[in-house]
């Protein structure tokens, strides 16, 4: 609980409930959000050593990224996988 963010009656409130189990994350933890993966895979590949001229130069490199990634049914998934997340259904099997 911080006391600084006035929000201690609301953490008290949430601990003392038996359903809810409360889990302290990082603030910043790249390696627990497949987005950041995926931004990843972009920078070294479509965004690797580019230097465009116009801010839209980099904006289609990274559109260009993002539509190979989802082109592909079975690349996305290794992201999710990755982070130790799951979700329903299943990815398609090769």
């Amino acid at each position: 609980m911080d006391p600084g963010t006035g929000r201690d009656r609301d953490w008290a409130w949430a601990a003392d409930q038996d359903w809810l189990t409360l889990e302290r994350l990082p603030a910043y933890a790249p390696e627990l959000n497949p987005v950041e993966l995926l931004w990843s895979a972009i920078k070294t590949r479509e965004l690797a050593n580019l230097a465009g001229d116009h801010l839209a130069d980099v904006a289609d490199a990274a559109e260009s990224g993002i539509h190979r990634i989802c082109s592909n049914n079975q690349l996305p998934w290794p992201f999710l996988t990755h982070t130790g997340l799951t979700i329903h259904p299943q990815p398609p099997q090769n």
